[in-house]
């Protein structure tokens, strides 16, 4: 397959990237060789960028305070995580219903400031986020739930989450405990590869379709997200994928990049 060209010159209609973090732009604490000269050249250039992540156990403030202690300076609106567009679609599709939330107290924050009444009894719709502090009180609590048959969301669909000693078990592990017991999976998952986050950015940003790339290391939620919500999408190969996986998969990226240093070479000024 090919790799870092753009033939079509696709990226030249290129206003917005959304951009995946972990494996795109850095790892762990350490740039990605070329990332900060990447997003220099997109301000530059007049490019907005937003980083676009599924990882709800962690606000905005978090990866604004992590990209500063690594010498960048962002605005918290320049981050979108599933647990705002969950929000965002509560507030459209279950305004003022109450909301058992299985989430760590970060995101239970951003809930009540954001105003979705959340409620240990009584609760009309069942919310599942990366939970960090999860006990077993609230797997049966959350198990009890869905087996009466309320509306359950889950922020996003990651069945682990990579760390800088390996993976631990993320949102898609706690799904299927919860289905090996109460026999259901999320009616719906908001975030990355899934419409709703994508929907959420678009509405954030004022942006067109068209003129919207999604860049990432993963191809089951990053290049999904792009083919499936017809945005560019562009694979980088400096985290988890390897070519080899692409040749294996029916997600197929519109470019694929060595990393975003080398596909800073196509964006124009």
């Amino acid at each position: 397959m090919v790799i870092n060209e753009d033939s079509k010159g696709l990226l030249k209609e290129i206003e917005c990237y959304a951009l995946d973090m972990d494996g795109t732009i850095y790892l762990g604490e350490q740039w990605i060789e070329g990332a900060r000269e990447f997003l220099e050249k997109l301000k530059r250039a007049g490019k907005t960028y937003i980083f676009l992540t599924n990882n709800s156990s962690k606000s905005p403030l978090a990866y604004v305070e992590k990209l500063e202690r690594m010498g960048l300076s962002i605005e918290q609106k320049q981050v979108i995580t599933s647990g705002q567009a969950t929000i965002h679609y509560l507030k459209k599709q279950y305004l003022n219903k109450k909301v058992f939330l299985l989430g760590n107290p970060i995101l239970k924050r951003e809930f009540e400031e954001a105003g979705i009444p959340l409620s240990e009894e009584g609760a009309e719709v069942a919310v599942t986020a990366f939970d960090t502090s999860l006990d077993y009180q609230k797997m049966c609590r959350i198990c009890d739930l869905v087996r009466q048959g309320i509306p359950y969301i889950g922020t996003h669909p990651d069945y682990n989450c990579p760390t800088e000693t390996g993976f631990i078990p993320d949102i898609g592990a706690i799904h299927a405990f919860i289905h090996a017991s109460a026999g259901r999976w999320p009616d719906r998952i908001i975030g990355k590869p899934n419409g709703d986050i994508i929907d959420y950015l678009l509405e954030r940003t004022g942006t067109e379709r068209k003129k919207v790339a999604m860049v990432g290391d993963r191809l089951y939620t990053d290049i999904a997200a792009g083919r499936n919500n017809g945005l560019t999408s562009v694979l980088v190969l400096s985290g988890e994928t390897r070519l080899e996986d692409v040749e294996q998969t029916q997600i197929k990226p519109h470019l694929i990049f060595s990393s975003v240093k080398e596909l800073m070479d196509f964006i124009p000024i």
